[in-house]
């Protein structure tokens, strides 16, 4: 009798664990779709991507490629507004337009493989002030490759998050974002 009891008292609580097992999965579930249903639905951005287009691209062009490529399926959705310089020895724009599905990716990934390098000097600076002046938005995804990591400034670095790669560097750029973050510091301090 002692023995049954035991047993059942175990089979019970191992019932309502397995229940509550079961109701903490559900709630898990729920959170993680609406997650990625909010960051599938989010509001169109401008995205820039500036590619050094100096001579120095033509040693890790390959790379360079793969990784945007790969970059650029996790970032871009319907309806973003793509543009891609080369930055040369004068920064040109290359290509144009809104990601509308598979084709819109395409395009874009076509016009950075079909860049050619060229001149020994990139002007990343023609290109940025090119991109800030074109935001439509608020919001904008500031994507620079360097194939000459020498040929970057201290400036530019500040607002960047960087990723470093043999011979080459990929930067996350905050475009127009000195003044509010001026204005932020001044709202601190005022504090």
């Amino acid at each position: 009798m002692k023995r049954t009891a035991f047993f059942n008292g175990y089979y019970d609580g191992f019932r309502t664990s397995l229940k509550n097992l079961k109701i903490l999965l559900f709630l898990v579930f729920a959170v993680f779709l609406g997650l990625t249903s909010v960051y599938a639905q989010r509001a169109p951005i401008d995205i820039n991507l500036i590619i050094d287009g100096s001579s120095s691209l033509a040693a890790v062009k390959n790379d360079v490629t793969t990784w945007i490529s790969g970059r650029l399926d996790q970032i871009l959705t319907e309806g973003d507004r793509v543009t891609v310089w080369s930055a040369g020895t004068q920064a040109k724009v290359i290509y144009t337009g809104k990601t509308e599905g598979a084709p819109g990716k395409e395009a874009v990934k076509k016009s950075i493989r079909d860049i050619t390098p060229s001149g020994n000097n990139p002007d990343f600076s023609g290109a940025l002030r090119d991109a800030a002046s074109r935001q439509s938005s608020s919001f904008s995804y500031t994507l620079l490759i360097s194939a000459s990591p020498e040929a970057l400034t201290s400036g530019l670095l500040r607002f960047s998050r960087v990723e470093e790669f043999t011979n080459w560097r990929a930067l996350v750029v905050g475009l127009n974002i000195d003044g509010k973050v001026k204005k932020s510091a001044a709202a601190f301090f005022a504090q």
